[in-house]
């Protein structure tokens, strides 16, 4: 029976992150359909038909396209979510203020009164109460 399934998988996409992620979203509606609403139980099937879909698939190219978004989507909220993370265990050290030209994010001491900030990226100026 392995041997049939996996003759039949060649040539299919298979599962993926994106897959994985799908099957974990539809547990948890699933999940919260069974104590909330009967309509987020159709979500969850909807999501698992969709992800079954994905995996029988022989268009590779675009489901490895669709992939390949999630991971970026995925890699920047990681990014995002790492950074805040560490601007909230400094935020007793330090204090962040965005360059009014630029925007980029600095971090200068706390408690150094009024200082005037010189932004490494684009050299301007101003000034900031540590």
């Amino acid at each position: 029976m392995k041997e049939r399934f996996q003759q039949f998988m060649i040539g299919r996409y298979g599962l993926d992150e994106l897959g994985r992620y799908l099957n974990i979203v539809a547990c948890i509606v699933f999940l919260l359909g069974l104590i909330i609403t009967p309509q987020a139980s159709s979500l969850a099937i909807v999501l698992i038909i969709y992800n079954y879909f994905r995996i029988f698939s022989r268009n590779i190219r675009a489901r490895s396209n669709e992939n390949a978004a999630f991971l970026r989507i995925r890699s920047q909220f990681s990014r995002w979510l790492s950074n805040k993370k560490l601007r909230f265990s400094q935020r007793n050290t330090h204090c962040f203020y965005r360059c009014p030209s630029c925007k980029k994010t600095i971090r200068v001491p706390k408690g150094k009164g009024k200082i005037e900030i010189t932004c490494p990226a684009c050299r301007n100026r101003f000034v900031k109460r540590s």
